[in-house]
């Protein structure tokens, strides 16, 4: 069940297996701003779009504990055992992960939070708390179809996850088009009601294309697949670092969105914030998805690994200078006015973050890299390090820059976002190294 090839590991091959998961990811990527442009079309943008990038955020968090469940299940998935106990394990993370969302929608602990520590406006308390509704089912459908295309990935069958993609972005698009013509609803809600449908539809097409792949990990005993079998213990010994991983990661967007409501110009930078993101992630995604590639290529004794790494230097430059190109001519009006629906005032407090994030897809890359080696080694603890540590720089650079110095919050907030990755880079980086 291993795609990783014998012999020599050229760029041809790396492309084949890896290019269905970049476009999985890109057109994941291809959501974030679809959703804003109408959102930004729809009556009161500017308070849904606040309203869309703090609920967003939130629905990003919830999803920490489940979001390595595909690294889990195309390093561990191997046979019919750790198939069985991978799933047990991910439908109790499932539901851990939506109890999360219960917690939020309990009146006594969201108005304390968002209300009071937040210190949102009450119009948009209102809007984030009809949303959070709405995202109900969105952790435990991202848990499922995660823990699937780990199976699939783990069996080859990367054109098939991004297929399921396929399905996801046209329910999505169809519900997002769909729902202003006929109803009212606020524009964050039909931002959450569109995602929400789009991967609860992936998740469906992913397990009905998955069968026959899951029908094979089932006839394959632990004996045929030569590995060692797994128990809980060893699941949640190897799983815990990632998720913790995933945890500190994701709680970045959520801690710069209370960051940026607390600085210079903060409705303004809430309402540029997804934007903005949305553009970087569009070219990041490319490289998000390496991981998985790198893991199932390089190989278990890093065989592989010298073209692994040469191919997502190559990829990291073409992807930077592909965002480049957007954010450094012309091109920035026509995304950000045109495309996004911006009006030249909330789009001139995207172009300096736009700006400040040109090196961040080729850091993408160097990450994915650096993880998949440390996957492969087991130190997955050293990617928590990693991860924290880029946290740490966030908490500490925007302060100085937002509240010492008076820069407006988006870009701060951007600005502190690089220099956290890029601390997080260094470590893997020094890590490996030692």
């Amino acid at each position: 069940m291993n795609p990783a090839p014998r012999g020599t590991l050229t760029s041809g091959t790396i492309a084949r297996f890896w290019s269905p998961l970049a476009a999985t990811w890109v057109m994941m990527a291809l959501e974030g701003p679809l959703i804003a442009a109408t959102i930004a079309r729809l009556p009161e943008a500017k308070i849904n779009l606040a309203s869309h990038g703090v609920v967003f955020a939130i629905a990003i968090l919830v999803e920490a504990p489940v979001i390595m469940l595909l690294t889990a299940a195309t390093a561990l998935v191997r046979d019919r055992e750790s198939y069985r106990k991978l799933r047990v394990f991910t439908h109790g993370l499932n539901v851990l992960a939506t109890l999360m969302v219960v917690v939020l929608l309990v009146p006594a602990v969201f108005e304390p939070l968002f209300s009071g520590l937040l210190a949102l406006p009450r119009e948009v308390a209102d809007i984030i708390y009809g949303a959070l509704w709405i995202y109900l089912p969105w952790p435990g459908a991202i848990g499922y179809r995660r823990f699937i295309h780990g199976v699939m990935i783990a069996a080859g069958q990367t054109r098939q996850v991004a297929i399921g993609t396929v399905f996801r972005l046209a329910a999505m698009a169809g519900t997002a088009f769909a729902l202003p013509a006929l109803t009212d609803l606020h524009g964050a809600w039909v931002g959450a009601a569109a995602l929400t449908t789009g991967v609860c539809v992936e998740a469906v097409a992913a397990r009905i294309m998955a069968t026959a792949s899951i029908r094979r990990m089932l006839a394959t005993s632990p004996e045929e697949s030569g590995t060692a079998a797994m128990g809980y213990r060893g699941i949640l010994s190897f799983y815990y670092p990632l998720a913790l991983t995933s945890l500190v990661a994701l709680a970045t967007h959520p801690i710069l969105t209370f960051l940026v409501g607390r600085a210079r110009d903060p409705l303004e930078s809430l309402a540029v914030l997804p934007v903005v993101h949305s553009l970087s992630f569009l070219f990041r995604a490319t490289g998000l998805s390496y991981q998985e590639a790198a893991i199932a290529l390089t190989g278990n004794d890093l065989e592989h690994r010298r073209p692994v790494g040469r191919f997502a230097l190559r990829m990291g430059l073409a992807t930077t200078a592909g965002y480049a190109l957007i954010v450094l001519t012309p091109l920035f009006e026509v995304w950000f006015e045109v495309v996004s629906g911006l009006t030249p005032e909330l789009s001139g407090y995207a172009r300096i973050p736009s700006l400040v994030l040109i090196p961040l897809p080729a850091l993408s890359f160097w990450l994915a890299q650096q993880s998949a080696i440390m996957v492969l080694r087991r130190r997955t603890k050293a990617i928590t390090m990693a991860t924290a540590l880029g946290v740490v720089a966030i908490v500490v650079v925007f302060p100085v820059l937002a509240w010492g110095l008076g820069w407006i919050g988006a870009t701060a907030a951007f600005v502190a976002f690089l220099g956290g990755r890029l601390a997080s880079n260094l470590y893997l980086h020094w890590s490996e190294k030692r």
